[in-house]
């Protein structure tokens, strides 16, 4: 039985990087001043950014039907089965869509909806791999991975206002109050939900305070794991690498000999929350 794994570029994986890994990724669509731009094949970080910065119109949309059916179809032609893992349905239509796509299948693609995005989406798709390597059907790589859709977390922290309140997230006028008081709020996306509002900070220190104590709690509390022994750590950032290296030294610190995996955020997030952000999460390692 050979298994194909696709992910889409909502994990943060390249092109290049999936070659490596032996995986598939479906490229994310972004409408940016009535363009469409395909993440990693014609659209970079970088350029992404850029575009940003300067106040482009920037929307995300969902891959289209045809380049998911033909990505599938050509897997098939060397593979029994394919296992799809889409960022989470509480972020994203593209799942249901998957879903929905892969009913004429019958029984040879397996939508995965394990409620994961950016390095906990990334990590998923590791795991299938290596599922996939051990002999797993694809059906048992799906049940697997979705009843450990809940053993994750991220907290993210924002440099600026402006994208949540461009993007109506926030308010005008809590945009404004939020600028003149120097707010950096911290927002959470648990159980592959919406992003949401957790606490507030007035400096970066304070949030990743606020973020740090979060992590812990999650890792004792819904992990199990409160020396992280059995669990992954992982941050992530945009555009804003040198900050996500020093908030590795402090992770690090809290956690001697746990490895830290660092990794652009999710560019349909970033697009959202702007540059300068950080995050950190944890994902429980899958047992067997």
């Amino acid at each position: 039985m050979k298994v194909a794994i696709v992910t889409d570029s909502n994990s943060g994986i390249t092109q290049t990087q999936a070659e490596e890994m032996g995986l598939s990724v479906l490229p994310m669509p972004f409408m940016i001043d009535g363009q469409t731009y395909y993440e990693d094949i014609d659209l970079t970080q970088e350029q992404f950014y850029i575009k940003l910065r300067d106040g482009a119109d920037i929307s995300t949309s969902q891959p289209t039907p045809d380049s998911v059916l033909n990505l599938w179809d050509r897997l098939l032609e060397e593979n029994d089965q394919v296992v799809h893992i889409p960022m989470t349905s509480g972020l994203s239509g593209s799942c249901q869509t998957a879903m929905m796509l892969a009913q004429d299948y019958e029984g040879k693609v397996f939508v995965v909806d394990n409620r994961r995005i950016s390095v906990t989406q990334r990590q998923s798709a590791i795991d299938a791999v290596r599922l996939a390597r051990e002999g797993k059907t694809g059906e048992e790589i799906r049940k697997i991975l979705e009843d450990a859709a809940f053993d994750a977390s991220i907290y993210i922290t924002v440099d600026t206002l402006k994208y949540l309140k461009k993007g109506g997230r926030i308010t005008p006028a809590a945009a404004a109050l939020g600028t003149l008081l120097r707010i950096k709020p911290v927002l959470s996306i648990h159980q592959g939900k919406k992003l949401d509002a957790f606490a507030k900070a007035r400096t970066m220190k304070q949030a990743k305070s606020i973020m740090l104590t979060a992590l812990k709690k999650d890792l004792e509390e819904i992990l199990g794991d409160k020396d992280c022994r059995h669990s992954y750590l992982q941050i992530a950032h945009t555009d804003n690498e040198a900050a996500a290296k020093e908030f590795e030294q402090e992770l690090r610190e809290l956690y001697p000999g746990v490895p830290v995996h660092i990794d652009p955020l999710s560019l349909s997030v970033a697009c959202h929350i702007g540059p300068g952000s950080l995050a950190v999460a944890c994902t429980k390692m899958l047992e067997g």
